[in-house]
Formats: structure tokens, sequence, C-alpha cells
């Protein structure tokens, strides 16, 4: 009897925690995967049912998002569609139900797929098209959605999953950045799934990973299979939850093991999920593994041209840095800062608090227009600290984004004689001011620095920060709401602290290869990876050679491996190096200048390997109507092959991809953090500024 008190008890607590977390959830932020009637007078869709399956395996992850919406209203209607665009995430999958049945789209030139569109719509029948919203967001557009009906769509994307110190992380997107007013005002506030959620994730890794962590979501089950294989799942079905609750009850005595049972099962919701937070997945590989090569093929039986995949991760051999410097603080103070100003000065505080009286800083904040608060660089002494941190919490964060004119006023007067640190904070886009990318470009190349951003959100335009970081040799930091900033400090503090590899090129000798990406590699920082993809022809080995400068020093690492003739197990490296090509054909276009030719090879290599950019999207309708349009069902071919070898590879033990193992290329183990993983509370936008001590631009004559 006592036992079953115990129990019941238990029960009722976790029932009263789930109840309780309804009033606790935070609803600052827009979510995102909502789809909305066209016309604005008719009832929203709900969302019954939201389903996410992840899989990452070495060097990249596949995200399948499958969603059921309910239209309440009396009529038939045209509804919207929209989803962020994860970063570097190639769409190359957009399902839509028709008649029970899934009929998966076409790549196809946007123009033409816009005409299908209005054509089948006029006729009556069903039909989908998805586009690419520049860099903000997938929208889909789907006719008709039949009253007091479900609709059922499905979205797959692939992306890099980069290793960085040894930790790997894992976005998925559910938070609008609320920066792009006029993107974001057709969509209300619907962000409850009112009948299923649930959030699977499958990780197999050639090497030992020892943990797993998401530091927003304590309800999520995590289980390690085995040292390579890891699995995370979210949901919130309660009953299922309680069953297994009370399993685990049966088998635990004592307070503490209540409590972790408690916190690790229970859901946010008995009847609804709110979907206003993204979800951020970490894992940390085992200390002290190798520095190595990994390489990743494709080539099938009908053709010589395979694609590849080089992942070098670098042995930890770039020395500290001891040398003083300059800081410079470049922040956006524009109207989407407003209830995070007062943190941010607060944290800038804190920053300048740990420098030494012999470093020297500058304040700029920017919004319409850009001004510097400090009066050019003053010493961090405690008097000097507490004034201009006074001064700057009198600034009203208000206005649009002039991001140009915070980067010119914070390179202006830099002192060549010092090394200087320089960054840059924004969580928008810029929308005011210059605003092409090409004169972002040319300011920075205007003066010999390194810059280092943080991307905050969703709606921040990263192609724009990541195409300045990688001209000026610098890297950009991507920060979530959801994020460890416990993670993202040693990640920054580790790469800022140590030299940094420049100049970096590759050749391959002894197999031919050919389209190589990325074209501009730039510098690798402590801890990071480099990725290169492009084709090959023919097999066996191949002599590969990595060469840069370190500290204006020759550096050399090679080795040699095999090229495989035949491999059909990754089929989806294809669409990654498509990516991967039209990202550099786009670069090209944003420095030089727009032409014919260029956004010509664009729209091909999209439609060739079934991608949305900003030049095609995907066509969704009825199977009879492809033939009648004379569009052939290439990409339904793509999508069976990829899901065929996705099945195929998880019945087989994990692959270890190292090529390197005769002729290691590096003999060092890579850098990793140290210590024990720790929980990452709630983020505050406070914490992200105690990095800023530690992050510097650098002439190309000192040591980074």
């Amino acid at each position: 009897m006592k036992i079953y008190l115990n129990v019941l008890l238990k029960k009722q607590a976790i029932k009263l925690v789930s109840v309780l977390s309804l009033f606790i959830i935070s609803f600052n932020s827009l979510a995102t995967g909502l789809l909305q009637p066209v016309d604005l007078s008719l009832q929203p869709l709900e969302i019954k049912e939201h389903h996410v399956n992840v899989v990452i395996e070495d060097g990249y992850a596949i995200t399948s998002i499958e969603q059921v919406f309910f239209n309440a209203n009396q009529i038939d209607l045209e509804a919207k569609y929209s989803f962020p665009v994860p970063n570097k995430a190639s769409v190359g999958e957009f399902t839509y139900w028709i008649d029970g049945q899934p009929v998966t789209g076409e790549v196809v030139e946007k123009i033409k797929a816009q005409q299908i569109y209005s054509q089948e719509k006029q006729a009556g029948r069903e039909v989908a098209i998805t586009e690419k919203n520049d860099y903000i967001n997938f929208l889909s557009t789907i006719y008709p959605v039949r009253a007091q009906q479900n609709v059922r769509i499905k979205l797959v994307y692939i992306q890099p999953a980069f290793i960085d110190m040894g930790v790997g992380r894992y976005l998925y997107p559910l938070e609008d950045g609320g920066t792009d007013k006029a993107s974001t005002a057709f969509w209300t506030n619907n962000d409850v799934v009112t009948e299923k959620f649930s959030f699977k994730l499958l990780f197999r890794s050639s090497y030992p990973v020892e943990q797993f962590r998401l530091p927003k979501h304590p309800n999520a089950i995590i289980t390690q299979i085995s040292a390579q294989q890891w699995s995370v799942e979210i949901n919130n079905d309660i009953n299922n939850n309680l069953l297994q609750t009370d399993s685990q009850l049966n088998t635990q005595t004592g307070t503490e093991n209540f409590k972790t049972t408690l916190q690790t099962n229970f859901t946010n919701t008995n009847a609804v999920q709110h979907l206003d937070q993204d979800i951020v997945v970490y894992w940390r590989h085992q200390a002290n593994l190798p520095g190595r090569v990994e390489l990743v093929t494709h080539k099938n039986e009908q053709t010589d041209q395979g694609t590849f995949m080089l992942t070098f991760t670098p042995g930890d051999d770039l020395a500290p840095i001891t040398e003083g410097r300059d800081w410079v603080y470049i922040l956006d103070y524009s109207g989407s800062m407003q209830g995070k100003y007062n943190s941010m000065v607060e944290g800038v505080n804190k920053g300048l608090e740990k420098l030494n009286t012999q470093d020297r800083f500058r304040i700029i904040i920017f919004s319409d227009s850009a001004k510097e608060i400090t009066n050019g660089f003053v010493y961090a002494t405690p008097t000097n600290v507490e004034f201009w941190s006074n001064q700057l919490i009198q600034q009203k964060p208000n206005g649009s984004t002039n991001l140009y004119d915070g980067i010119k006023l914070g390179i202006k007067s830099l002192d060549s004689d010092r090394s200087s640190a320089l960054v840059l904070v924004s969580d928008g886009a810029a929308n005011v001011g210059k605003t092409k990318k090409q004169d972002f470009l040319k300011l920075l190349q205007q003066k010999d620095v390194r810059l280092f951003t943080f991307v905050m959100g969703n709606s921040t335009n990263r192609p724009l920060l990541e195409s300045m970081v990688k001209v000026s040799n610098g890297f950009a930091i991507s920060v979530s709401n959801s994020d460890d900033i416990v993670g993202q400090l040693k990640q920054a503090t580790s790469k800022l602290t140590h030299e940094a590899f420049h100049d970096i090129n590759i050749k391959i000798s002894g197999v031919r290869t050919d389209e190589i990406t990325p074209e501009k590699i730039g510098s690798l920082y402590r801890g990071q990876q480099l990725i290169i993809m492009g084709h090959y022809w023919g097999d066996g080995i191949a002599k590969v050679e990595l060469t840069g400068k370190v500290s204006g020093q020759a550096k050399n690492y090679q080795t040699e491996f095999n090229f495989p003739e035949r491999n059909t197990t990754n089929p989806e490296i294809e669409r990654l190096w498509a990516y991967n090509k039209i990202e550099d054909l786009e670069n090209e276009m944003a420095y030089f200048g727009h032409n014919n030719d260029t956004e010509q090879a664009i729209t091909d290599i999209a439609i060739n390997y079934g991608l949305v950019t900003n030049y095609t999207s995907l066509i969704v309708m009825r199977e009879e109507q492809f033939e009648k349009n004379n569009i052939d069902r290439n990409n339904k071919k793509r999508v069976e092959k990829e899901n065929n070898a996705q099945a195929q590879r998880q019945t087989t033990a994990v692959k270890n991809n190292r090529v390197d193992t005769q002729q290691p290329m590096y003999q060092s183990p890579v850098p990793s953090h140290t210590g024990g993983g720790r929980s990452g509370g709630s983020f505050n936008f406070l914490m992200i500024f105690l990095l800023l001590p530690f992050l510097l631009i650098r002439k190309l004559k000192k040591q980074i």
C-alpha cells in the first residue's frame, strides 16, 4: 500500500509540473513553420501534428519535417507555409499529400514554376510551390486546402555538421528573429501543436562521443546506444511518459532519483506543445582523439565522375598569443534590441572589467546611423570603465539597422602599431544606408583587418556577415536563445587566444579533381574543421597537401590515401557539393555584380541537383500533370535514392571514414574542452558580452 501511494503521489507531482509549465513558457518570440490562409480574414489553420526526424552522420545532418494542418473554415482556401532558412541548408524535398498519397516536388526555373502554379490553381487542381525568400525563409504556397479537412506536408533539408573544439552543434530553428517586420507581418502567433509533437534525432559517429546535451530542453530523452551512436527524443505524449516514469519509479527510491526522473520525463503541456523555442543539441567527442583526414565519396555505376567530401580536423599545434591588445566594440542598438539593451550594457561593463589597465577600448553603437560613445581609445582603468558604461546606458535603442556605418566607424581609427580587437554584435539585417554585400566587402578590403561577429537569431543576414568575415579572414559564431553560452565562451576564447592558420591552399595530385568548393578557404582557427568538396574522375592513390602560414611562417601538411572506384552509400553529398558551388557563385556575383551567365549556371546546377534557390522553385502537382508539363521526375528519383541509402546505412555498423591512418597528416591530438559539461541556464544577452574581451582583429603581420 505504501509503495502504491508513493507512485500515485509522484504521478500527481509530474502532472502538476506539466500543468504549471503552461504558465512559464515564454511568448516573446514568433514561432515559425506555420501555414496561414492567404485571405487574412479567415481563421488561421490549426497545427495538429509536427514531427521532426534528424539523422546526423559524419560530415552532415539530414532534417525531415512533417506537419499536419487543419482548415476549420467552411470554405476551401489558399495557404502559405513559412520555414526559416537554416544555416547552410539545402532544401531538396517538399512533399504534399494529394488524395492521401505523397507527391514529391520537382525543381524548375522560378518563373516557370510560378506559371504552372497559376495554371493548376485556375484549373482547380491541387498544387504547391516552394520558393526561397533570400536568406530569410522558405515560402510554400498551397492550393486548395479543403474546408474542414487536414493537409499534410513534408520538408527535407541537408546541411554540414561541423565539429569545433571537439564539440558538435545542431540547431532546429523554431524562433523567428523578429527583425524583418515586413516579412513577419503576415504571420500570427499561432505556435501551438494541438495533438502530436515529436523530435527524434539519431546520431552516428566514427569516433566515440562521451556526452549529449540539450541545454534548454530538460524533458528530452537521451539514449546512448553505443559510444558511437546516440538518440534523442522529445514528444508531448504525457501518458506514454507517465508509463515510462512508473517503470522507473518501481526500481528507484529516494528524493534525488525522483527529481531526476521528473526532470527528464515531463512534457511542456498535457495537450499542446508551444513551438516558440529553438532546439539546440550539443555532443562532445572523447578527449585526445587524433588529428585526422576523413573522406566520403559518391560515384555510381553509370558515370566515371564522382563527388567527394574531405574533412580536415587539425591537431592542436597553434601556439597561444601573449601580447596586449586594443578593443573595439561595435554594438547594434536598433529598435529590435529593445528589451535586450540594458543587459547588453551590463555585459559590456563586465567585459571591460576583465581587461588589464594597459589595454584600451572604444565603443561604437549604430542604428539609423553610427556614433562613438568614447572619444577614441581610452585605457581600461576602473574609473574609465565605470564612466563609459554609464554613458552607454543612457542611450535608448530605436530606429533601423545601419550596419555599414557601424563597421565603417569601427575600423576608421585603428592604431597600426597595436594589435586590435574588433567585434560586431547584431541581431538584425542591414536595412538602411548601404546594404549591398559588395559595399561591405570593399569596405573591409580597404584595411588589413579581421572581422569577427556574433550572428544572433534566425532572421539575421548570415550570408552578408559570413561573407564579410570570410573576406577579412575572420569568423562568425551563430547564437540562439537556446544555446549553452558556456560552450560558446569556450569556443570563442580557444580560437582568439591562439595563432591561426592563414592563406590556406589545397593541392590534390594522383587523381583528377575539379570544381572544388569553397574556392576561397580563408583562415582556420584553433579547433575548427575544414570541409572541402569537389568532383573526381578515376580512382587510386592521391597525394593531398594542405599549405598555409602561421605567424608569417610557411606550414605544410600532407598525406596519401585512396579514392574508391565506386561508392553509392552517400548520395546526399552531391546536393551538399551543389549548395557549396552555388554559394561560391553567389559570392562572386555579390562582389563583381550580377551577370546572366552566372545566374544561368546557378539555375542549371540547382535543377540538376534538385535545390531551391533564388532562381529555382519546387513545384508539386498531380502526377499526370508533370508529364503534361514536360517535367521529368528526376528529383523524385533522387529522393528515393537518398532514402534507400539512408535506410541501408542505418542497418550496418558505423563506418570510420578516416583515410590518413597509414600516413597521418597531423602528429598531435585534436584540441578539446577539458572538464565535465556544464548545464546551460536560460540564455541571457548579458552573458554573450562576457566573450568580448577575448575576440580580436589582428593585422596579417601579427601572430594570427
